[in-house]
């Protein structure tokens, strides 16, 4: 490998590296420790392979500068044909130690990504709603991919090049000393010429390579929001075309700005290295062949200087950077246990137990609750803050009493932000209460394990959130095992069969991002079908007809109808005509039980539950009065 190549490969490491001077416990070596541990006879193995090579490295010039002296001293053709023989061996135990290596790094590598991987994604799936909705989704997944990844290179590239470049260092400069110590020496004055523009270039292309990636993850974010279907109706409504265009180009222009100015920096680079390397040969081939012609030196022996003169720059340049390359290793491994020490706030008991069999009752007994503050469910990096807010939850409910018998649909119905979502996520036990209690089947849902919660209780909220996925895939989320009959019944109950089947793919079609392929009232009923597949025992509906039209609501109710029969149920409804059957109403407020009865009692009392019915069936007229006179106006 040549001088300049080795260079350039040097300032790409700093380019690419991250140089983060600060200092790291010994607590996160230990842990780094943990995840080596089962790897670590593959690890030594990967050790002494590159120690192998690093030797086999230097003996080749030695024996190349072998070859030139037999010939100048016109020794037998066996020992030419011998030596050249030897290098060929050599050459090959290089290739074959070389794939060996390559295959261990690959293995060590690629086990401890998955290793990170599984943990990082297993822990964040036990973290609770608050943490997502704080979370920048953008930059949780940077810690699945760049951060893992960063971390991997410690094992795979930083450990074993430190190591084997070492034992290049150390050999060959014993070699050169033992052939040449002036020679040597004057090749090491040279070596700033070579290391420092690395260096320095490497330094001002990585600001440069970071501008860009700022640049380019800017664009990314632009490009993810305004091209999903939310983002791109909003910017036609808005009429904000030219102006996204404007603002992606001006950023677009800087990063090829960027890459203009990086070209030229590495190509002048490129060159003043490419002269460093001439020099530096020049020096070995005249200085060597002076000593050689008044017999002080063998020629052999100035061919193998200048051969190991690459080998000799090769490890210094590397093992310049590899502090900058070693931190930024830990810095990746900082930044996924971050994630990984984040405590999940909902976790089963060591003795929790399952929901018992039967009919399942849901009380709440003097809930009081506040949702839990940043620093307790998120990280400032992941929300792209400076500074989290530690402020404490500011209490939602208070002192929430009530209870739903098995086979009883109860209503919530009260103005927008009094909570009444809030009880559903609880009842899930998304979240846990702060003080008084939740319990299904009279048991407190802290006692019972997560997985018997979600199979004993289903919702339907009111976006119907859908997966990138097929109908079959969506689904199959609630009973993996469903057979095709079991799906297209649940489609049938929920009055989606007739249009899946007149689809070309059938289950098999994919319903686009958040399901936006589908109708609004279509998108309801797959997420009815997908809980009517799981059999809930507990069913909520969080406004699942909110934003439907008159006729897709008829639908969506019948199939609604379908979910609630024989079951528990909490229906959160906006519209009050939904829900006049239900065996008993609670009106929230501010976080309150303020009234409570059927809708005939409530209507009677004349109170705020009788003033939203009112407000609400009296919305037509009002709007048709307001029309009217607007269009006398006109």
């Amino acid at each position: 490998m040549s001088m300049e190549v080795t260079a350039w490969m040097s300032m790409h490491k700093a380019m690419t590296a991250q140089d983060e001077r600060r200092p790291f416990s010994k607590a996160t070596l230990r842990r780094i420790g943990g995840f080596a541990r089962p790897r670590r006879r593959q690890l030594t193995w990967f050790l002494l392979l590159g120690v192998v090579t690093a030797v086999l490295a230097v003996a080749t010039p030695v024996l190349a500068g072998r070859v030139v002296d037999a010939i100048v001293r016109g020794a037998a053709v066996h020992v030419v044909v011998g030596l050249a023989v030897l290098i060929a061996v050599i050459a090959v135990a290089e290739a074959g130690l070389g794939l060996v290596s390559r295959w261990l790094s690959a293995t060590i590598g690629e086990g401890l990504i998955l290793d990170l991987r599984t943990a990082v994604f297993d822990h964040v799936q036990r973290m609770p709603i608050a943490f997502f909705t704080r979370t920048r989704t953008g930059a949780l997944v940077s810690r699945l991919n760049n951060d893992v990844i960063g971390a991997q290179r410690a094992f795979s590239n930083t450990l074993s090049g430190v190591v084997s470049n070492i034992v290049a260092l150390l050999l060959t400069l014993a070699v050169m000393i033992r052939i040449s110590w002036q020679i040597t020496v004057l090749a090491l004055l040279l070596l700033p010429l070579f290391v420092v523009p690395a260096r320095r270039m490497g330094s001002r292309l990585a600001r440069l390579e970071r501008e860009a990636a700022n640049h380019n993850a800017v664009m990314s974010t632009q490009m993810t929001e305004r091209f999903s279907a939310p983002g791109a109706t909003l910017v036609k409504l808005f009429g904000r075309p030219a102006h996204e265009s404007a603002a992606f180009a001006v950023r677009a222009r800087r990063v090829r700005d960027i890459g203009v100015r990086s070209a030229m920096v590495q190509w002048v680079f490129i060159t003043a290295l490419t002269l460093v390397s001439a020099l530096a040969l020049a020096l070995v081939y005249g200085l060597g062949g002076f000593y050689a012609l008044r017999g002080q030196l063998e020629p052999g022996a100035v061919v193998a200087l200048a051969l190991l003169l690459t080998r000799l720059y090769a490890p210094l340049t590397s093992l310049a950077s590899a502090r900058v390359e070693v931190m930024s290793a830990l810095v990746s491994f900082e930044r996924v246990f971050e994630v990984l020490d984040l405590e999940p706030l909902i976790a089963d008991r060591a003795d929790a137990r399952h929901v018992p069999a039967g009919g399942v009752s849901v009380e709440f007994d003097d809930v009081s609750f506040s949702y839990p503050p940043a620093d307790k469910v998120s990280l400032a990096s992941l929300e792209e803050v400076a500074v989290l807010d530690t402020r404490g939850g500011v209490e939602i409910l208070h002192g929430v009493s009530f209870r739903v018998e098995p086979g009883q649909l109860v209503a919530l119905v009260g103005s927008s932000g009094a909570g009444k979502s809030t009880i559903a996520q609880l009842t899930a036990r998304l979240y846990d209460v702060d003080t008084g209690a939740v319990r299904l089947a009279g048991i407190d849902v802290r006692d019972l394990t997560a997985g018997s919660i979600r199979a004993t209780l289903g919702m339907v909220t009111q976006d119907g959130h859908l997966f990138h996925e097929s109908i079959r895939a969506n689904l199959l989320l609630a009973l993996p095992e469903a057979t095709e009959d079991e799906l297209w019944d649940a489609l049938r109950r929920a009055r989606l069969a007739d249009l899946v089947e007149s689809l070309p793919d059938g289950l098999d079609t994919v319903v686009g991002e958040r399901g936006y392929r589908l109708s609004g009232g279509e998108r309801q009923r797959l997420t009815i079908a997908r809980l009517l597949l799981a059999r809930p025992r507990v069913v909520i509906l969080d406004e699942a007809t909110a934003h439907l039209d008159s006729t897709s609501e008829a639908v969506v109710q019948a199939a609604l109808a379908e979910a609630l029969t024989g079951r528990t149920a909490i229906v959160i409804a906006h519209r009050l005509s939904t829900i006049r059957s239900a065996d008993l109403i609670l009106v929230i407020e501010d976080g309150r039980v303020v009234e409570r009865g059927t809708h005939t009692d409530l209507l009677s009392a004349g109170g705020r539950y009788g003033e939203l019915y009112r407000t609400q069936f009296d919305q037509p007229t009002v709007a048709a009065t307001t029309m009217a006179t607007m269009a006398a106006a006109g």
